[in-house]
């Protein structure tokens, strides 16, 4: 059978264009090399509980046509993120806010936090040239040991020194009591896991699983007249001008018999010695209760470890440096001159995507595509 599109991955940027296409009546082929729907997140059922596969998901926006737009496919229910970090037994709230600063120095009253910010800011000259001094500029030497340092250099694999001040520019740092760690209009988690709301935007839609595009690449290309392609575009071109950089996680999962672990859905381990950065425990996504508002009597925790990825690792955030994106610039002027496939997504366009931009990039390409 001939195609319009033939979409190459199941996740979020793949689920978006099929589900407009088909609206538009036209022909979809979905393919994944996964045995399984939804791309990174992907969640499944264990003891009752939405288990994140690849890492935790939490859904947040400003852009209300994103939220209108995704809401169709799926309740979302009220959780916010208030991560919890964890220094050597001392715990913090993260975002940094009123009861960071005054857990670390006693203050009291924003006032006083704000001082004692102003007077330790003083030791950066000028802009700030690397991660380090950007994050001492912004909430100074303290939290920066304490909180930043470790973790960033363990989720990094490279020393704060050597890295882009860009990476940290964004660190919500607050002078009121606000645990919401997404300066977001919108946020939760899908009612019933993300697998069930991409399940509902590929409703009616050809799906295969166990799919490698690349194993069969000639047959497929003659099945459609247009290929949108949202898997790495270094490996689309073979790696021919070399493989691009990504931090890989490793997950190590456990179901445990107890009602509760940790009393919160992230704790971040913040000191260099702890070798994972983060556990998650999954229950407390959507409040410890299962679809019908019973506990559940058990939990699942996962300990996040950062590698440097390598050929057949999970490709997860982009190493954006200047060596990476000069590199990503030259594949895509191969990607340009090929006439009927589009590259989109996190891996197609090798950028670090939130799930809302990754949607709202995919409805853009279907304004201009299906119009």
């Amino acid at each position: 059978m001939q195609y319009d599109y033939l979409v190459v991955g199941a996740g979020l940027y793949g689920a978006v264009f099929a589900h407009e296409a088909k609206k538009q009546g036209k022909s979809v082929l979905v393919i994944d090399k996964r045995g399984h729907i939804a791309g990174n997140v992907y969640t499944e059922k264990v003891e009752g509980i939405n288990f994140h596969k690849y890492g935790a998901h939490i859904f947040h926006t400003n852009n209300t046509e994103v939220w209108n737009y995704i809401t169709q496919f799926a309740t979302f229910n009220r959780f916010t993120n208030s991560p919890v970090a964890n220094y050597k037994g001392e715990l913090y709230s993260l975002p940094f806010n009123m009861y960071t600063f005054n857990k670390m120095w006693g203050v009291v009253t924003p006032e006083e936090a704000a001082a004692k910010i102003e007077e330790q800011k003083k030791e950066i000259k000028g802009e700030p040239q690397n991660l380090e001094e950007q994050a001492i500029s912004l909430v100074g030497r303290d939290i920066y040991e304490k909180l930043i340092k470790g973790y960033t250099e363990k989720q990094w694999g490279r020393d704060c020194k050597e890295l882009p001040s860009f990476i940290i520019k964004r660190l919500p740092v607050r002078l009121t009591f606000d645990n919401n760690y997404f300066n977001a209009l919108y946020q939760g988690i899908p009612v019933g896991g993300y697998t069930k709301m991409v399940a509902n935007m590929l409703e009616g839609i050809e799906v295969r699983l166990n799919e490698d595009y690349f194993d069969k690449k000639a047959e497929y290309d003659a099945m459609a007249k247009k290929i949108i392609y949202t898997g790495p575009i270094d490996a689309y071109f073979d790696y021919k001008l070399g493989a691009l950089e990504y931090r890989s996680v490793r997950f190590e999962n456990e179901v445990l018999d107890t009602p509760n672990f940790q009393g919160n859905a992230a704790v971040n381990y913040t000191d260099r010695e702890t070798p994972y950065t983060r556990i998650i425990e999954h229950k407390w996504f959507e409040f410890g209760k299962d679809e019908n508002g019973n506990d559940l009597p058990k939990t699942i925790i996962s300990k996040e470890y950062s590698s440097e990825w390598k050929l057949g690792d999970e490709p997860y955030y982009p190493v954006n440096d200047d060596k990476n994106g000069a590199l990503y610039a030259e594949y895509k002027k191969l990607a340009e001159s090929e006439a009927n496939v589009v590259f989109g997504g996190r891996l197609g366009e090798y950028k670090y995507y939130d799930m809302d931009g990754v949607i709202a990039a995919a409805l853009d390409f279907c304004k201009k595509e299906l119009a």
